[in-house]
């Protein structure tokens, strides 16, 4: 092959490696607006996963409105207590976060809920810049283009409750035997407080430690009123 054969075909090979990686970042802004529409029920990557790796997953869509409100509520106050009020990234929260990594400290969480959404449907678990940076706009994106109500319903379809368990209805009825409409207060909190780590924390079966978080949440909740205001009038 002559050499202006050869740079050509190179050049080729590179654009179509830059469209193919162009891609893989558009699409998921394409999808934000594809789940505007309330018949779609999404999918997150790590239900992806288990049905490429032949495992399978429990998963029942639910509506929001078919969601028992102390859960809705449990949630916010363990994972996202601004909820409401941010356009998708807390950056009060997210500037701490900064500081400590600068200061050489310790980090805390800074995630809220519409970060996790779009890392559970877009992207991959474990701590990386590269996702970081990924999630952050994803997450304004999401915020400006779905509802509250819309990004509340997605998040508690596609967050993990243990193995192979995949939204909070399959998570009310693995862990307690109902459905996500007739959770208690007490269930409630018990499943938010195992959301960071699922797989560890068992609601149905709460360690010392994971009681004494759940009531700390459960009396959170319980005066979360002004904190829910645009999910319920």
């Amino acid at each position: 092959m002559s050499t202006s054969r050869w740079s050509a075909t190179w050049r080729a090979r590179c654009r179509r490696l830059v469209l193919a990686v162009l891609s893989l970042l558009v699409l998921p802004y394409v999808l934000i607006v594809f789940y505007l529409l309330d018949f779609v029920h999404p999918v997150s990557t790590l239900m992806l996963r288990d049905l490429v790796l032949l495992r399978g997953y429990d998963r029942q869509w639910v509506e929001f409105d078919d969601i028992a409100p102390v859960l809705v509520q449990s949630v916010m106050m363990s994972e996202d207590g601004q909820f409401c009020a941010h356009a998708g990234i807390d950056w009060n929260q997210m500037r701490g976060v900064v500081e400590d990594a600068l200061d050489g400290e310790q980090t805390r969480g800074a995630s809220t809920i519409p970060m996790q959404t779009v890392k559970n449907l877009f992207l991959w678990n474990g701590r990386s810049f590269v996702r970081k940076a990924m999630e952050l706009p994803l997450a304004i994106a999401a915020d400006f283009v779905w509802s509250k109500r819309r990004m509340m319903e997605i998040y508690l379809n596609v967050a993990e409750w243990g193995d192979g368990i995949y939204g909070i209805e399959a998570a009310a009825r693995h862990h307690f035997g109902v459905s996500a409409a007739k959770l208690s207060r007490r269930q409630a909190a018990l499943l938010a407080v195992s959301l960071p780590n699922p797989i560890d924390r068992n609601a149905g079966k709460p360690a010392r430690g994971l009681r004494r978080l759940a009531s700390v949440i459960e009396r959170r909740a319980s005066r979360s009123g002004g904190y829910i205001t645009c999910l319920y009038d």
